[in-house]
This record gives C-alpha cells, sequence and structure tokens, in this order.
C-alpha cells in the first residue's frame, strides 16, 4: 500500500517553508505521494454545516493557498514522490482553463500528477465564484468530457448544455499518457456510479473498514457491469485523524484514536486491499516540528507491519 502525506496549505504553517520542509522531509522518510485540498471561503456562518464530527468548520481553512500552484511549488522541491488533489473542486473555473492548468502541472511535475475531484459541501463558495450549486453532478459530467478530449486529440471542438469550446488546436498535453489519473471523491449511489464508469479511482474518506470495502464492492461491480475492468480501479483513502493521548475505544476509530491506533487502522486497511492511503496531520493542534514526528512515526510504524 502507497502512504501519502498531505501538505501544509491550511492554517498557520501555510508558508512556504512549511510547504518545503513538509515535502522534502515527506520524500526522505519514504512516503509515495503529497496532497492538498481546496477552500475559496471561509464564512462566519455557513449555509451548510460541515461534514465534520462537530459540523463545524476547522479554523485552520481561513487561512488556505491554492492548491495547484502548492504542488507545483512542491514538485519544484522534491523528485519522486506523487502529487494528489483531495480534493480539488473542478467546477469553479471553466473547464478549458482547468484543463490547461492540470496539464501544465503535470508537464512541469514530469508526469506526477494524480487529479482528485470533488464537488464540496458548502453553497456559498459556489456563490462566491458565480457558479450555480444546482445540477453540479452534470456539470461535473461535461467537464470530465472536455478533459478526455483535450488530453486525447490535437484537435478538438466542444458544445454541451453549459460549454462551447470553438475548434481549436490542442499542442499541450500531459506528460502522462493517455491522461494523468483522474480519481472522484463520491458517496452518494450516482457518485458511486461515476467513478464505476469514468474514473482511474475513488477518493473516500477514513471510516469502519467494512462500510469502506463494501462501497468499493459496488464501484467494482458497476465497473465491471460497465466493460471496465475493476483491476484497474485505484482507491486513494484520506484519514484525517483527531489524535487522542489516551487509547480510544474500538468504535470510535476512526473517527479519534492514538496514532498507535491510526497505525494499526493503517495497516488494517492495506490487508484488506487499500491501495493508498494519505494522513493529513494537520487535522489536530500541533506544531510543525509534532507533525513532522509524526509523520515519521507513522510511516515507519505502518511500514514495520
Amino acid at each position: 500500500m502507497r502512504l501519502g502525506l498531505a501538505l501544509p496549505t491550511f492554517g498557520a504553517d501555510a508558508h512556504a517553508d512549511g510547504v518545503i520542509r513538509v515535502s522534502r522531509t515527506a520524500e526522505d522518510l519514504g512516503y509515495d505521494s503529497l496532497w492538498t485540498g481546496d477552500r475559496v471561503l471561509a464564512p462566519r456562518s455557513p449555509s451548510a454545516p460541515c461534514p465534520s464530527r462537530e459540523g463545524v468548520m476547522p479554523r485552520i481553512y481561513e487561512n488556505h493557498m491554492d492548491p495547484l500552484t502548492s504542488l507545483a511549488f512542491a514538485a519544484a522541491h522534491t523528485s519522486r514522490v506523487r502529487l494528489g488533489t483531495s480534493t480539488l473542486n473542478g467546477l469553479w473555473q471553466p473547464p478549458l482553463m482547468l484543463a490547461r492548468s492540470l496539464t501544465t502541472l503535470d508537464v512541469l511535475s514530469r508526469g506526477r500528477l494524480d487529479i482528485g475531484f470533488g464537488l464540496g459541501w458548502m453553497p456559498d463558495e459556489y456563490s462566491a465564484v458565480g457558479v450555480p450549486w444546482e445540477g453540479r453532478g452534470a456539470r461535473l459530467d461535461e467537464t470530465l468530457d472536455i478533459l478526455e478530449t483535450y488530453w486525447a486529440t490535437d484537435e478538438f471542438a466542444h458544445r454541451g448544455a453549459l460549454f462551447t469550446v470553438p475548434r481549436t488546436v490542442v499542442g499541450l498535453k500531459p506528460e502522462q499518457r493517455p491522461r494523468p489519473p483522474v480519481l472522484l471523491a463520491a458517496f452518494t449511489p450516482a457518485g458511486l456510479r461515476r467513478v464505476a464508469r469514468r474514473a482511474t479511482g475513488w477518493l473516500p474518506v477514513a471510516m469502519p473498514l467494512h462500510q469502506l470495502m463494501g462501497r468499493w464492492k459496488t464501484i467494482l461491480e458497476e465497473a465491471e457491469e460497465s466493460g471496465r475492468n475493476p483491476a484497474e480501479l485505484h482507491m486513494a483513502l484520506r484519514v484525517n485523524p483527531a489524535l487522542t493521548d489516551v487509547r480510544a475505544e474500538p468504535e470510535q476509530m476512526p473517527r479519534s484514536g492514538t496514532l498507535d491506533q491510526y497505525i494499526d487502522y493503517a495497516r488494517a486497511a492495506a490487508e484488506a486491499g487499500v491501495h493508498e492511503l494519505f494522513i493529513d496531520l494537520g487535522q489536530s493542534p500541533a506544531t510543525l516540528d509534532e507533525r513532522i514526528e509524526r509523520a515519521g512515526r507513522f510511516v515507519e510504524g505502518v511500514r514495520a507491519g
């Protein structure tokens, strides 16, 4: 199982030195990937509750960096680790602009990009960027249509329900052919079907493993029914630990627990068939030094298993 680490692109450590230090340290420690997320707004009173334990958006999101720029910066200071978004809201900009940005990043990183798309949870962010909250699934499907054609052909045009692209030559192509991996965060039946039919893989968040693998089984069955090879799909599991000083009761995991309990969870995930697991240590109050120390203990503990 590949292991990844979240970049400090939110909160007090979201600055150049923080990104450089975590990027280089992750590569030195043997991590396989670096990940970052997407925020454009931090309202005092969101119109919808955050899908967190307390239903409140963490204060770290009040300071947020651009995810793709951050990954490009991390790429310049590393040579091996893959670079992922978990998740990028691909609906907040026109698909043609998104295609240019993603392809550029794949070229500049020499083919290390993993694209993870999500739809977000806060209607306020959609209002702020002038994109309707309604019809998100259809907008994502058309965005994927444009990206796939942009990457696959030297010349293309698009006329859809939401976007029109005049016929144009496309000289910029990703380093990874035929395209960078595209993973989707999804939990609804329609979202899981989209993963199975259109994506390279799935971006779930940590949950009891029997629930996780049950949903993964649904995706694989749907993929096979649609004529795809299920073995080609990839799961990258996000873990946002709420670290405690004393061991949590088993039913509390993976919502909260000690670092050793999260190490055990990661080992069990590997045994269950999870392909990749990445941990965001910025979800718990800690200094950058403490986060890096925990990152070292985590990767050593999981690999030792």
